[in-house]
């Protein structure tokens, strides 16, 4: 039996390839989905399985792309409904792969339509050795039950019920195999560990730990991490079936005037470079979002899915892997990239602003220099303010600011700050194209302020 994991940074993704002597089973893959068949090829497998544990949320599926690779059939839950070709399974049923053998549980509560694939290896016992638990189970946590409005008290219900009657029957040295690691926002306390076992998660996962259904509920369903803004398009995507990568239009070079055209079409204008070269010079009216961070979740977190895109990059060789990162979450119109960068876009005689970025130590000095109003907002998780954060900081959290725009005027002075620089810089692009011209954010956000052992105020939220 072999069992290899694949790890996706940002969206903290893992997805397996599970195999006996000649044949394997691909569970929960990405949609770039080459290293898959890269693998199998290694292993001398044949792929000729591919299993989905849900409708993911935090990213776009790469079960039909696999599909068309391998011809390998597609086994989703059957009370997903998912609108293209695949084997629907349920409770009790099993998906054989030679000695090997995939137990369906139904298991809801993260999401309406879960399962989870207990392996059994028919040359060992007739036990699970090992169980693929998608976002029910995760290391140190469980999946949240809260992505579907109205329906967070009913699934975190559902969900004790699945982890306590389904998962937990397990033997305890069954191993865990989930779909998410630390970094992941489909739970909110994962750990850094990338496997576990039935018998540790029942010692020490907290949520495990709790015994009542309606405390569990509580836990469940109170003071959760906001969710992006993508993880309810891709669950619609991975049910109605992902565009193959195929079929998608290529990313292309595009001078200065093509840009601008498209720009005045209703074009986005995604800028990648990193925070400093943003606020140097960019185009007027540019989304921005540093390649060096958490890409594809930001994208997807604040891009409009329905425009195209055009990328402007440090060089051209980025566009094949930015358009990657974007392709996970959903976001396939992409029109093509600036062609010789900012500077070719400066150089064609077209405007230019920039996004002022200013030194921690120069926050207080605002205050004299600038005159008027300044507002110094926090973009950080309310935990985070409330273990240190700048006097006179209000906390607004990334990105409920988008929502809150109408708090602010043109005439403020609003410094923004985030742990390291780079969520600011995307919310005060944001408020550059709401017209908020005095926006600046802080170069190494609170822990460059914190490093230059500069004032911190404890123990204070305003949310």
């Amino acid at each position: 039996m072999i069992i290899k994991q694949f790890f996706i940074p940002g969206i903290a993704h893992y997805s397996y390839l599970i195999g006996d002597a000649s044949h394997c089973a691909i569970v929960d893959p990405t949609r770039d989905c080459e290293r898959y068949i890269i693998a199998a090829e290694e292993l001398g497998l044949q792929i000729t399985a591919i299993l989905e544990t849900h409708l993911h949320a935090d990213f776009v599926s790469g079960h039909r792309d696999l599909q068309r690779k391998t011809s390998a059939p597609i086994y989703a839950p059957k009370t997903a409904a998912c609108a293209f070709d695949h084997i629907p399974v349920s409770e009790g049923e099993k998906v054989d792969l030679g000695n090997l053998s995939f137990q369906v549980y139904e298991t809801p509560g993260h999401t309406p339509e879960h399962v989870c694939y207990a392996l059994i290896d028919k040359t060992r016992g007739e036990k699970p050795v090992a169980v693929f638990t998608g976002d029910t189970l995760l290391v140190g946590d469980v999946g949240r039950p809260d992505l579907f409005p109205g329906r967070a008290e009913e699934l975190a219900s559902s969900l004790f019920v699945s982890l306590h009657t389904k998962l937990l029957t397990l033997p305890d040295y069954c191993e865990v195999y989930p779909a998410h690691g630390a970094g992941s926002l489909c739970g909110r306390a994962l750990s850094q560990k990338n496997v576990t076992t039935i018998g540790y998660e029942r010692r020490h996962n907290q949520a495990l730990l709790i015994p009542e259904k309606n405390e569990f509920v509580r836990y469940l369903t109170t003071d959760m991490p906001p969710a992006p803004d993508h993880f309810a398009r891709c669950s619609l995507i991975n049910r109605q079936g992902p565009a193959l990568l195929a079929e998608l239009s290529p990313v292309s070079p595009l001078s200065p005037d093509l840009v601008s055209g498209r720009k005045d079409q209703g074009a986005v204008l995604l800028d990648c470079r990193r925070y400093d070269a943003f606020g140097g010079m960019h185009i007027p009216g540019s989304y921005h979002i540093d390649s060096e961070g958490n890409f594809s979740t930001f994208a997807g977190w604040v891009v409009p899915s329905d425009k195209e895109i055009v990328l402007v990059l440090k060089d051209a060789d980025q566009a094949p892997g930015i358009a990657t990162w974007l392709y996970r979450v959903g976001l396939d119109t992409i029109a093509g990239f600036l062609a010789g960068g900012i500077q070719k876009w400066a150089l064609s005689g077209r405007e230019t602003v920039h996004l002022p970025i200013i030194a921690p130590h120069r926050i207080a000095e605002q205050h004299p220099v600038l005159g008027g109003r300044i507002r110094i907002i926090d973009i950080r998780d309310a935990g985070e303010f409330l273990a240190g954060h700048v006097p006179g900081a209000e906390n607004i959290r990334f990105p409920d600011i988008r929502n809150r725009y109408d708090e602010f005027s043109v005439s403020d002075t609003i410094i923004v700050y985030c742990g390291t620089g780079i969520r600011s810089s995307i919310i005060a692009s944001l408020l550059l194209m709401q017209g908020f011209s005095n926006a600046m954010h802080v170069a190494g956000g609170f822990s460059g302020y914190r490093a230059a052992g500069l004032p911190v105020v404890t123990g204070v939220t305003n949310q």
